[in-house]
């Protein structure tokens, strides 16, 4: 009867362990494939947050490289505004300023001194002379040539005999420097006036496609 006990309790114990033993595979295998599942799905979210990025930075490059270029309507008005201010700059400053300087062709001749030196072209020049029998300090007219200078420089000018302080620079007095930048001037107001009109057109043939 002991035997049969110690038999009915080897056998108890054994199935025992034997069930214990399947129950821990299933266990590992069960994790195993959980594992798996869960290293699947970060990859595929690495993927795809790998493609999101990848997305934006191409968005982001293209935005930056479209944003490099101006638009038709933008170079149409930028072209416009500048051949308005050339044209300006030109008929309003610089072609009436070389028609001043010619008008002295025929003025009093005397050698004056630089009194104040500046940007002559831009009238910010003063010279200092004898007329009837008194000392006058002018401004040197826009437009007037000789570049920069140091005070006390000798320069030989034109001045009105009844005003004598409207004078030029005698070099000047043929147009000087103010002819020059009058036709610069103009030739970029046509240049950008040109644009102007190819960007119009530009922009109708877009609008009827």
């Amino acid at each position: 009867m002991d035997s049969k006990m110690n038999e009915g309790g080897s056998g108890a114990r054994t199935g025992s362990d034997a069930g214990a033993f399947h129950g821990q595979r299933n266990g590992s295998a069960g994790s195993a494939e959980s594992g798996t599942g869960t290293g699947t799905g970060t990859a595929g979210s690495g993927g795809k947050t790998g493609k999101t990025a990848t997305g934006d930075r191409g968005g982001k490059a293209g935005g930056y490289e479209t944003g490099q270029h101006l638009s038709p309507r933008a170079s149409l008005l930028m072209s416009l505004v500048l051949a308005l201010l050339l044209g300006a700059l030109s008929g309003l400053v610089m072609f009436p300023a070389a028609e001043h300087l010619r008008s002295l062709q025929d003025g009093e001749r005397a050698r004056a001194t630089l009194h104040t030196e500046g940007a002559c072209m831009a009238g910010q020049c003063k010279v200092a002379f004898e007329a009837d029998g008194r000392t006058v300090v002018a401004d040197l007219p826009v437009g007037s040539g000789g570049g920069r200078r140091s005070v006390g420089a000798t320069v030989a000018i034109r001045y009105q005999a009844d005003d004598p302080r409207v004078v030029a620079r005698e070099d000047d007095t043929g147009g000087g420097g103010a002819t020059m930048l009058a036709w610069l001037a103009a030739g970029g107001a046509v240049f950008f006036l040109t644009l102007s009109g190819v960007a119009a057109i530009f922009l109708v043939r877009r609008r009827r496609a």
